[in-house]
């Protein structure tokens, strides 16, 4: 459970350094699950900050033995996003929907990027 409690905190670390714009958070969700929020950002920008957070993830090239997808860890991200006033979603259902999509990313092979409602993501 230590090499895992460091593990998450070196990923938590990782990604705080990858989103640093006044107002976006960053916090721990579940057992190995991350949720970040950012204001004011459409769904290419959460696309392109993803990114950044998995290119960042795999140049930390953490050992993960157990891994059926990789040597190294790796991470598999959800995202949702809607404009305000236009959509009249509840945070509640902006979670589900980014938790949908993760799920998607999980089992479509790991170590990629899911966009709720879109089925032709990486």
């Amino acid at each position: 459970h230590l090499e895992g409690d460091q593990c998450l905190k070196q990923v938590a670390r990782t990604m705080s350094e990858v989103i640093q714009r006044p107002g976006d958070c960053i916090a721990r969700y579940g057992g190995e699950e991350f949720a970040a929020i950012l204001p004011e950002t459409d769904s290419d920008g959460a696309i392109h900050v993803a990114m950044e957070i998995a290119a960042s993830i795999a140049a930390l090239a953490r050992p993960h033995a157990f891994s059926p997808v990789s040597a190294h860890v790796t991470v598999s991200i959800g995202i949702a996003s809607i404009v305000p006033r236009k959509e009249q979603k509840k945070p509640e259902k902006l979670i589900g929907m980014a938790d949908q999509a993760l799920y998607l990313a999980k089992n479509q092979g790991r170590n990629r990027w899911c966009v709720a409602g879109d089925s032709d993501t990486p």
